[in-house]
């Protein structure tokens, strides 16, 4: 779906003018020239400075096309079928990963996923094992995020 600039622009404006708003009460650091609010005040202004453009851009292309207009790939089965299986494998990963597990229910979605792109099996396996324990050395070694290990528990490393 393609939607027009000026509607992104002005998203982008709202969230940043929301973190300003947030950031306004950060107390200051005593004996300190910068504050807690300093860095996701920056953030803020630099959304709304390209929030800004993108309005402006949207605005001065209006008379090109639709302000909303659906892209091909929507009357694709195959995309479409792709689609459902992955906001589907998202409300899978919420309801089951606690119970299963991080490692279970990712190479169960990534497998579901592959599969929906009509990637072949032994493929599919491979990489959504590869990719599982890539992520979740990622994040659960090296950020330290606490990833549910649900069945495996038991074998937790």
């Amino acid at each position: 779906m393609k939607i027009n600039d000026a509607f992104w622009g002005v998203l982008l404006m709202a969230l940043g003018a929301a973190v300003l708003l947030a950031v306004r009460g950060y107390p200051n650091i005593p004996g300190q020239p910068v504050g807690p609010a300093l860095f996701p005040g920056l953030i803020a202004l630099g959304l709304c400075a390209g929030g800004a453009l993108l309005v402006w851009q949207g605005w001065r292309d209006r008379a090109h096309g639709p302000w909303l207009a659906w892209e091909n790939w929507v009357r694709s089965p195959k995309h479409a079928r792709a689609l459902a299986v992955l906001l589907g494998s998202v409300v899978f990963y919420i309801l089951v990963s606690d119970a299963l597990g991080f490692l279970i229910t990712a190479v169960l979605m990534l497998m579901a996923l592959f599969r929906s792109l009509q990637v072949a099996w032994g493929r599919s396996a491979f990489w959504a094992v590869v990719a599982t324990l890539v992520v979740h050395f990622a994040f659960y070694k090296l950020l330290r995020v606490p990833l549910p290990w649900g069945i495996l528990t038991p074998m937790a490393w």
